[in-house]
């Protein structure tokens, strides 16, 4: 198995990318990586190993660049260079930390969309109290969608959420301001029908207020709502954590009760951890396709490879265009 990596993108790059990618050939001896990013500085990391390759670009698409016009201009990108490596058939799939929009527009342009879906979805695995985690999509690809493109969505995430989380039947909900079927916009309540006429596990509405309970394991939404919970969930977390820590420090008595507990709010910093989970999946395209956080380190882009290393063993988007097309042929 074959997966081209952008070295150059994110926040950390290239020495957390190149960690995480020699973390991974260690740990999966099935899998070959090209990092493709500036030889001299990803070889200031990278210790020589005969299961990673590096291909010399010194051109990066940049967080401040328009994603469309980088792409088409900046042939030799590092970004660019790995999603043409999949398109070519060098690669199985490709993972970036770097620039979302120019990423979706690399695989829209450079590696394409499967046959039948007419809009691909930016799909992160959330976290739940109970640590089994949820799929949100869309959380940004496309800021408006259309009634079947939520029912598209829905198939997508049911087959990544048992082919590569490996969860039974998973239950589909469909997020909405309350759980009754005549609720919402007409977006939803289209939505709301067409999802009732699939064979997928439909649970009906779900609230955001109930999605860290894990109320369901793949949940649709419009790219424009699904980014704003998104971000609402990261920032609440990142409060939350900060002012339990200033509680925690404001004394000594309160010192030493965080000794005592520290193994415990550790845990569940650790299962609150977006890196557990790997990047978020663009689904809808021909192969593959990674966008790990911008802040990534070496344990999320280990993650991301072993995502990206599922979804290619469990062939995830053949999967995806028979269900399309039978749904057209229904």
């Amino acid at each position: 198995m074959k997966l081209a990596i952008d070295a150059m993108g994110g926040d950390n790059a290239p020495k957390e990318i190149v960690l995480g990618a020699m973390k991974a050939v260690e740990a999966f001896s099935d899998i070959h990586i090209t990092l493709y990013g500036d030889n001299r500085k990803i070889e200031e990391t990278l210790k020589g190993h005969e299961r990673i390759t590096v291909v010399h670009t010194d051109e990066v698409i940049l967080g401040t660049d328009e994603p469309v016009r980088a792409v088409r201009r900046k042939k030799n990108a590092s970004m660019v260079l790995a999603a043409q490596a999949v398109a070519d058939g060098l690669a199985d799939a490709c993972i970036s930390a770097g620039n979302t929009g120019a990423l979706m527009a690399a695989g829209l342009f450079v590696i394409g969309r499967i046959e039948g879906i007419e809009r691909p979805a930016l799909t992160p695995t959330l976290p739940t109290i109970g640590g089994e985690g949820f799929l949100l999509l869309d959380v940004g690809a496309n800021a408006d969608a259309r009634p079947e493109h939520l029912q598209q969505y829905a198939i997508m995430g049911s087959i990544y959420a048992e082919k590569v989380r490996g969860i039974r039947n998973p239950r589909v909900g469909l997020l909405n301001i309350g759980t009754e079927e005549k609720k919402g916009n007409d977006l939803t309540k289209q939505a709301f029908s067409l999802l009732k006429t699939t064979n997928l596990n439909f649970i009906g509405n779900v609230e955001a207020r109930d999605l860290l309970d894990g109320v369901a394991d793949v949940v649709v939404t419009d790219g424009f709502t699904g980014n704003m919970v998104l971000k609402t969930i990261e920032g609440t977390a990142l409060s939350v954590f900060k002012m339990v820590k200033t509680a925690l420090t404001s004394s000594l008595k309160n010192k030493l009760a965080a000794a005592v507990l520290k193994p415990e709010l550790t845990g569940l910093k650790n299962k609150m951890d977006y890196s557990e989970y790997g990047g978020a999946g663009l689904f809808g395209i021909k192969a593959p396709v990674i966008k790990a956080h911008g802040s990534s380190d070496a344990k999320a882009i280990f993650s991301a490879i072993r995502q990206a290393r599922v979804m290619v063993e469990s062939n995830v988007t053949e999967l995806v265009k028979s269900s399309i097309e039978e749904i057209k042929q229904s």
